[in-house]
C-alpha cells in the first residue's frame, strides 16, 4: 500500500502489528511507545521528512485512550500529577515544534538528536534498574520500580494533599511526596524535547518520576500516558496549522492514514499492556527497552559521525 503524504510503501497490516507489539510492553511503564515507532518509520519505512513527528503524535492520540481508561478504571490515576504534567508540557511541545522546523528539518541532524534522546532514555532506564537493585538490599524500604507488596489499599491511589509546593498520595500502603514546581519544570523541558521528537514526552517523564522522585511506576503510568495524550493533541494541531506556511518546501502535516494504522495497533496493545502490568515486573520491561534504545541510539550516532 502507498501512503501519499509520507511516500511510504508497505503492507497495510505492518503498521498495526508493529505498534501492537511495541505498545504492549511500553504501556506497562507509562510510555506510549512512540519513541520506538519513530526510528522504525525513519529507518525501516524511509519516512524522514518533518511530517514524521506529527504522524507519530497521531499514533499517540489514537492509541493512548485505551490504556488511560484501564488505569482509570483500576483507580490508578494521580490526577494532580497529570494536570501539572500537562501544564508544563503544553507550552514546551509548541516550542519544540518550532525548533524541529527551524533547526532540525534535515534527516541527518535530526537523527543525531533522536540518537541523543534515545541514548539518554536508555541510560536513565539502566540507572533506574541499578537503584532498584540497591533498594532490594534494604527490605524495609519501599521499592519504587517493582510491584508493591500486597498491603491495605492494594493498587488504588489515594490523594493526601496537593498544593503549589508539593503533591502527596498513598499507594499500596506507602506514602509518596514530590515537589510540584519540580514536576512542572521537568515537564516543560520534556515537552520541548517531545515536540521536536514527536513522542509527547511520556518516554522521558515516566522514567524521571520513578528514578528521580522515587514514585511507583504502577501509580504514575496512567498520569504519564494522559499527559502524553494531551500534549500529542496540541502537537498535531500545531503541525497541521503551520503546514500551509511550508507548502512546496517540505512535508509538515501528519500522514493521517499511516498514523491511524499505527494507532489502531497501539489501541489494542495499550489496553492489553495496562491490564497485564500488575503481573509483570517492570525490571524485565526496562532491560528489554533499554537494550533496544541503546542499540538504536548507537546506530544513529555512529552512522552519522562515520559518514
Amino acid at each position: 500500500m502507498h501512503f501519499a503524504v509520507s511516500g511510504v510503501d508497505c503492507p497495510i497490516w505492518l503498521p498495526p502489528l508493529v505498534a501492537f507489539v511495541v505498545s504492549f510492553f511500553t504501556s506497562m511503564g507509562g510510555v506510549s511507545g512512540a519513541f520506538l515507532l519513530l526510528p522504525f518509520q525513519m529507518s525501516f519505512l524511509g519516512f524522514t521528512s518533518p511530517a514524521v513527528s506529527p504522524t507519530n503524535l497521531v499514533y499517540n492520540i489514537v492509541s493512548i485512550p485505551s490504556g488511560v481508561w484501564r488505569y482509570l478504571r483500576e483507580g490508578r490515576m494521580v490526577w494532580p500529577l497529570t494536570w501539572v504534567v500537562i501544564a508544563g508540557t503544553l507550552p514546551g511541545v509548541v516550542a519544540g515544534g518550532f525548533i524541529r522546523l527551524t533547526w532540525l528539518p534535515e534527516p541527518g541532524p535530526f537523527k543525531v538528536f533522536v540518537g541523543c534522546v534515545l541514548l539518554y532514555i536508555g541510560a536513565r532506564m539502566f540507572l533506574d534498574l541499578a537503584k532498584e537493585r540497591d533498594r532490594a538490599k534494604a527490605p524495609a524500604r519501599n521499592q519504587a520500580g517493582t510491584p508493591p507488596p500486597a498491603r491495605p489499599g492494594g493498587f488504588v491511589v489515594r490523594l493526601r494533599s496537593f498544593s503549589w509546593r508539593q503533591l502527596s498520595f498513598d499507594f499500596a500502603g506507602q506514602n509518596y511526596t514530590c515537589s510540584t514546581p519540580g514536576i512542572f519544570s521537568l515537564s516543560l523541558a520534556v515537552g520541548m524535547v517531545g515536540g521536536v521528537y514527536g513522542i509527547g514526552g511520556g518516554a522521558i517523564v515516566a522514567p524521571f518520576f520513578v528514578a528521580v522522585y522515587g514514585l511507583p511506576v504502577h501509580a504514575v503510568a496512567g498520569a504519564a500516558l494522559m499527559g502524553t495524550f494531551v500534549t500529542s493533541v496540541a502537537g498535531v494541531a500545531f503541525y497541521q496549522a503551520i503546514a500551509p506556511f511550508y507548502s512546496g518546501q517540505m512535508a509538515v502535516a501528519p500522514d493521517w492514514l499511516l498514523g491511524f494504522l499505527f494507532g489502531l495497533g497501539g489501541l489494542g496493545g495499550m489496553y492489553c499492556g495496562a491490564r497485564m502490568q500488575k503481573r509483570v515486573k517492570p525490571a524485565y520491561i526496562k532491560i528489554m527497552l533499554g537494550l533496544i534504545l541503546l542499540g538504536t541510539a548507537g546506530k544513529y550516532l555512529l552512522g552519522y559521525f562515520m559518514n
